[in-house]
């Protein structure tokens, strides 16, 4: 990512989104280890160590994997990702995120992307999110926090082409859809 830092450590107190290390494989792990997380997902067995195990280290050796934290307890919860728009040669994306589902109702979802976006915003138009058509859950919290359907494509995000709905977020969209303050 040209012009872009991905190792970073972004926080506001409550959650911390730091550098994916390998030490974090068992507490990522954890966070990933109920099937209903992945439920909606097109790698639907993620939650079964086989599965999990390739997934942890393509994050690892890809770069630009954000874990996320809990700070209160230092609990990790998920990670998220930024990398390389396929179709888009100066787009930053954000992607490869989950949460564990005791922290899924918006508030840690929001505090993630909140950190995530703003940090691209810095030096971006805008950022994407690129959802699998079947993830209705991904579709509908994004547009909660101002994502903007463009279009559909087959990308290739390292595994082979797979069918992608690509969204925005703009400054405008993001201020539009988070006016209410986030939750504690």
């Amino acid at each position: 990512m040209r012009d872009f830092a991905t190792d970073v450590v972004l926080t506001d107190g409550v959650l911390e989104l730091r550098p994916l290390r390998s030490s974090d494989r068992e507490g990522l792990y954890a966070a990933a280890s109920d099937p209903a997380t992945w439920a909606q997902h097109p790698a639907k067995g993620r939650a079964e160590r086989p599965v999990f195990d390739p997934y942890f280290d393509f994050l690892l050796g890809a770069g630009g994997t954000l874990v996320a934290i809990e700070v209160a307890t230092g609990t990790i919860l998920g990670c998220s990702r930024f990398y390389d728009v396929p179709d888009q040669p100066d787009g930053i994306a954000i992607g490869f995120t989950f949460l564990g589902c005791a922290h899924w109702g918006g508030a840690w979802n929001r505090r993630m992307k909140a950190l995530m976006v703003g940090h691209v915003l810095q030096s971006r138009p805008e950022v994407w999110l690129h959802i699998a058509p079947d993830n209705v859950r991904s579709q509908i919290a994004s547009g909660r926090v101002g994502a903007v359907h463009q279009y559909d494509a087959d990308l290739d995000m390292g595994q082979g082409p797979v069918p992608y709905k690509c969204y925005t977020i703009t400054a405008q969209s993001w201020a539009d859809a988070t006016r209410t303050p986030i939750e504690a």
